[in-house]
């Protein structure tokens, strides 16, 4: 009986997800009514207090769901380069890419840091910097990268994907600033190399 009701409680969950997701891609986070989204899964307001605690506890479930995923797709991209150095630069221009998706633009780029605050606080941020500072640890392991401290490494080189991706999104002209953003992210990486690029 118990194992069912947690079933049923980890389905509600998902469901509500599903739905915020969709609504706070289309409408927006502040335009988005919790009444028409609970309906919609066939939930009551009820549920979504007992799951989230509110609204805002809503979209910080949903913002962290994608922007796990933005980071395991930037990873995955990243493996793919090659060696570690062409992966930490190919998983930086990922992650800013990434904000040219609608959805990911929306909600994790405009309204999460609207609604949650700081991003670099969120723990999916936190996991995709700890991934990063493991990169970083390898590399001045291999003398690629110079004596740094590996930890102040990562965390600028997180911050400056995760700026360049805010400024991608929130841009009049998304399309004409990413390719700066990359370029500039690149070129700050390059800086950390023992021998220059």
């Amino acid at each position: 009986m118990a194992k069912r009701r947690v079933e049923t409680m980890e389905e509600n969950r998902a469901k509500l997800i599903v739905a915020a997701r969709k609504a706070f891609a289309e409408k927006g986070y502040s335009a988005a009514s919790m009444d028409e989204l609970t309906a919609e899964v066939g939930l009551t307001r009820g549920a979504l207090y007992h799951n989230f605690g509110d609204k805002r506890g809503l979209l910080a479930a949903v913002v962290d769901q994608i922007d796990s995923e933005m980071a395991l797709r930037a990873q995955e991209i990243g493996v793919r380069a090659g060696d570690d150095w062409k992966g930490l630069l190919a998983e930086g221009a990922a992650y800013i890419e990434m904000a040219l998706v609608p959805e990911v633009q929306r909600i994790v780029l405009l309204d999460g840091p609207a609604v949650l605050g700081d991003p670099s606080k969120w723990p999916s941020q936190s996991s995709c910097l700890q991934a990063t500072r493991r990169t970083v640890e390898r590399l001045i392991a291999q003398k690629v990268l110079k004596p740094v401290d590996a930890e102040a490494a990562a965390r600028l080189l997180s911050g400056a994907a995760l700026n360049a991706a805010l400024w991608v999104a929130a841009s009049d002209d998304p399309q004409h600033v990413l390719p700066k953003a990359i370029e500039t992210f690149h070129a700050l990486a390059e800086g950390l190399l023992t021998k220059p690029a």
